[in-house]
């Protein structure tokens, strides 16, 4: 039996308009990068981008300016990422440096997020002495590292005068949340803090130091497609890692605006620049769209 003319013209407008789900547009605003950071599987820069499990704590910011760290005390910039050792470092704006020193808020990390202090050596500053709540966590072999910040001439920032006595600052090494996931300051009586990643082979030099708080975290194991693999063959082939709600199903979002379940080189890196991907739903303005109908069912005619 014949298959009427008018079957064709619905299938091919519907394949044009509405394209399979497995290449369905991409959200744009999954990048590779925000700011100068690189911007890998686990973290995404918006939402269905990296893993679902992170999102809720990384996005880039809406200017695309800074990679941000969000917690119920917060949202922190972040600095650096190691994807090797799992680690980064957040600088939040009111922690004291050697340039500038203020009194600070309570530091907090949420319970159920996939992150952890790491390997920071924390400074407690201007707490009040003998009888402050922090001295009994206080680590007296590094002492000298309060004497070395106590030089800062921008201790005067916390009320403090120059050169003053260094037992008002305390180094709390290793550091530790309370039972709420945070540097409680009140509650340790001191007004501010800093925290070092490292010393950059200057011990007695605060100017020289690398300021911020390095946190580690867990990657993203207990997600199926970063075990198969999937998810870095998305990003050797160019693509963004991402996810599609609500099954949270993988998906490769390519940079010609298509997701895949796979990869970008079919959809991507086989495509020469100035072209566009016949099935996307955002690649094609309608005129183009209607034109290649009206080419198809040209076509048809002559068969």
């Amino acid at each position: 039996m014949a298959i009427p003319l008018s079957f064709f013209i619905f299938f091919l407008l519907g394949l044009l308009l509405f394209p399979p789900p497995y290449m369905v547009a991409t959200n744009q605003s999954c990048r590779s990068t925000c700011g100068s950071i690189p911007v890998k599987y686990p973290f995404g820069t918006d939402n269905g981008c990296g893993s679902p499990r992170f999102h809720p704590y990384v996005r880039c910011s809406p200017g695309w300016e800074k990679l941000l760290l969000t917690t119920h005390t917060g949202s922190y910039p972040i600095s650096s990422i190691s994807y090797d050792t799992s680690t980064l470092t957040i600088t939040p704006s009111l922690m004291s440096t050697c340039n500038s020193m203020q009194p600070s808020p309570n530091l907090g990390l949420d319970w159920a997020s996939p992150f952890q202090l790491g390997p920071s050596t924390f400074l407690l500053l201007s707490c009040t002495p003998p009888s402050s709540s922090a001295s009994s966590i206080c680590d007296p072999s590094s002492s000298h590292l309060c004497d070395s910040f106590y030089t800062c001439p921008s201790v005067v920032g916390l009320d403090l005068p120059l050169f003053p006595p260094s037992n008002t600052c305390c180094v709390y090494s290793p550091a530790n949340f309370n039972s709420k996931g945070e540097l409680d300051l009140r509650l340790l009586k001191c007004e501010g803090y800093t925290s070092i990643v490292s010393l950059q082979d200057f011990p007695t030099d605060p100017n020289q130091w690398e300021y911020g708080v390095s946190l580690k975290y867990t990657n993203g194991a207990y997600d199926s497609y970063y075990l198969n693999n999937e998810c870095n063959a998305c990003e050797e082939s160019g693509g963004v890692c991402g996810y599609s709600p609500p099954e949270d199903s993988f998906v490769c979002v390519c940079d010609n605006g298509v997701n895949t379940t796979t990869k970008c080189s079919y959809f991507s890196s086989d495509i020469e620049e100035g072209e566009e991907t016949f099935w996307s739903s955002t690649s094609l303005p309608i005129w183009k769209k209607i034109s290649w109908l009206w080419i198809l069912l040209g076509g048809l005619t002559l068969c």
